[in-house]
């Protein structure tokens, strides 16, 4: 097993997990290509594999900021998937486990993410990896 750095030519892998993690939603490539070569270049952002035996069975994306509800360095983790198939083996918990990580050596106070209202699983999920229900979060498309 291996985590590794995305890098530029990840795209495609990196597209189709994001499709995957959001079906519901609707897709520019080229817009998401933009957004994806931002993150990897950002010092205050993060997105790995996770890797095994050759093949790309996860993703984590996260950022890095300051906040006064957690009193400083905070670590958002905005998109964890693991593969449909791949599920139930552990990899989502490496996942965190390695962002967790990353947070610590940030010096981070905090690990946040939020998950979707019909996430049921993942909710389950994040509860028993030891996250605790903080909030509702609410968000606003700008025209």
């Amino acid at each position: 097993m291996e985590f590794k750095n995305a890098q530029t030519d990840d795209f495609d892998i990196a597209f189709e997990f994001i499709k995957k993690l959001w079906s519901y939603n609707t897709y520019d490539k080229i817009q998401i290509q933009e957004v994806y070569n931002k993150v990897i270049k950002n010092p205050d952002s993060f997105f790995f594999f996770l890797l095994e035996d050759g093949k790309y069975k996860g993703m984590c994306h996260g950022d890095y900021f300051d906040t006064f509800w957690m009193s400083g360095q905070t670590c958002y983790i905005s998109s964890l998937y693991v593969s449909d198939d791949e599920r139930c083996k552990g990899y989502g918990t490496k996942l965190l486990n390695h962002a967790k990580e990353l947070a610590k050596l940030r010096s981070c106070n905090a690990l946040i993410l939020d998950s979707g209202l019909p996430r049921l699983s993942a909710h389950k999920f994040y509860e028993n990896y030891g996250f605790e229900k903080s909030c509702y979060g609410f968000e606003m498309i700008l025209d």
